[in-house]
């Protein structure tokens, strides 16, 4: 509400003399728009998709509303979701995995960045029965940015630059994200999900631990992840070397790589993303792209701002 009658480049300077529309209340009538992205808090996105689906419209809503099928995981991490109906419409927004789903739906779930990251490298070990779903670790670093523009002293550049710390340990709201969608590869699943601050403006890296109940080799691992992603635009598969932040910055790629621990017989995974494109609203794009039926790469083909 504060930016009303402000335009888009006086909030956001980079886009001078790109985007220079001025900023307006919402007013659902009068939108006139083919898709709408929400992105509002948990409990207030609910209160606008309801009237923008009863318009008509098409929705990808960047909040948890309507991540879940399972109302109670959703009511003992979030509460009350008195629209929660939707949700049974409603498709989580990851085309790695339910692309086909995605390009019918009318509401879609867009994904939370650290379950993207997570759940894209473990998805194929559990649906091909490579690992038991029981007691995965899910370690997972995140630049400032993940925290979004609000202000709090946690996320000062001083208090942030030179440190580095977990946070919300045992009980972030993504764990039951994971949990919900890697059960969806057939079995039950158990997550212990740590997040942690890392001192850097924008990225995740994600390093999950799982126990291995194949006899496979990392070859085999790499040929599951080829059968299950060779094709994807945005999922690069790093055999020779580990995947790194700075390789993905302001791109939509998420890299990964894996590899076999015998001695302890643990899958390991390794994931990085950018927290703001493939984490959050270059996947929202990505989602709009298949549901209107054009490129999935359109507008999206922008390789990292590296170096």
């Amino acid at each position: 509400q504060q930016y009303i009658g402000k335009r888009f480049s006086d909030v956001f300077p980079a886009f001078k003399n790109v985007c220079d529309v001025e900023l307006k209340g919402l007013n659902i009538i009068d939108i006139d728009a083919d898709v709408v992205f929400t992105a509002l808090p948990h409990h207030e996105s609910y209160q606008v998709v309801k009237p923008l689906l009863e318009k008509g419209l098409k929705v990808i809503d960047l909040s948890a509303d309507f991540r879940f099928k399972n109302h109670e995981r959703y009511k003992n991490w979030y509460g009350e979701h008195p629209f929660f109906e939707l949700s049974k419409s409603a498709v989580y927004g990851l085309p790695e995995i339910y692309r086909e789903e995605i390009k019918k739906a009318r509401l879609i779930g867009n994904p939370g960045c650290y379950p993207t990251s997570a759940i894209i490298p473990l998805y194929p070990l559990l649906k091909e029965g490579i690992i038991d779903g029981n007691g995965i670790i899910v370690d997972s670093k995140s630049g400032v940015s993940g925290a979004g523009r609000g202000l709090s002293l946690k996320t000062h550049f001083c208090e942030v630059y030179g440190g580095f710390k977990a946070y919300n340990v045992t009980q972030h709201r993504h764990q039951p994200e994971i949990e919900e969608q890697l059960e969806s590869a057939g079995e039950k699943v158990s997550v212990l999900f740590t997040p942690h601050l890392l001192p850097i403006k924008r990225g995740i890296l994600t390093t999950t631990y799982s126990r291995i109940v194949k006899d496979v080799s990392e070859n085999d691992l790499y040929e599951i992840y080829e059968k299950y992603y060779s094709m994807e635009p945005f999922v690069r598969i790093f055999k020779d070397e580990l995947p790194s932040v700075e390789a993905v910055v302001g791109s939509n790629f998420v890299d990964m790589a894996v590899k076999i621990d015998k001695n302890t017989k643990t899958v390991i995974t390794i994931s990085a993303l950018d927290n703001l494109t493939k984490g959050a609203s270059g996947q929202a794009v990505q989602n709009m792209n298949l549901m209107l039926g054009i490129d999935e790469k359109e507008g999206l083909e922008i390789i990292p701002l590296y170096p």
